[in-house]
């Protein structure tokens, strides 16, 4: 049976409004060790509009050395929001971020609300299991193989 978004995917989300200061959205990745906030439509928290990196951060105000403070979430998000929906395979999921070059993708319901994202590095554990798990099998195999050859 195929691995599904929703077997694996981070259910909690940190999000932002479009007039968080890019200050605050910085030192809200930093507290939450994490690379990327999802900014929601003010009043509905739970419909995704964009999403802002620290990448975002570094090359929109730190290279050009604008002050976070003035500018914010919706000044400096990515809109061309790729989404998946929690029922996709987790194969097709890494189509997808290949095919778009992204690190993340923002899981959403069928009525477009924020349910989870995944990571490229939610996608490499779950690969790391389960080739681990292939091997644990192969190696049980070639056990009882050998046993039974005694």
């Amino acid at each position: 049976m195929a691995t599904q978004l929703k077997d694996f995917a981070t259910s909690v989300v940190a999000v932002v409004q479009h007039e968080t200061t890019a200050l605050v959205v910085a030192q809200l990745m930093r507290k939450h060790h994490i690379g990327a906030l999802v900014v929601v439509e003010a009043g509905e928290e739970n419909k995704p509009v964009g999403i802002v990196t620290d990448r975002d951060l570094v090359l929109e105000l730190m290279a050009e050395g604008l002050d976070p403070a003035v500018f914010t979430a919706g000044d400096i998000m990515s809109v061309d929001l790729v989404v998946a929906n929690p029922e996709m395979d987790a194969m097709d999921a890494v189509q997808l971020m290949k095919l778009h070059r992204l690190r993340r993708l923002v899981i959403v319901d069928d009525a477009g609300r924020l349910v989870g994202i995944v990571t490229m590095e939610d996608v490499l554990e779950l690969l790391t299991r389960e080739l681990a798990n292939l091997a644990e099998g192969l190696a049980g195999a070639r056990d009882r193989e050998l046993t039974e050859r005694s």
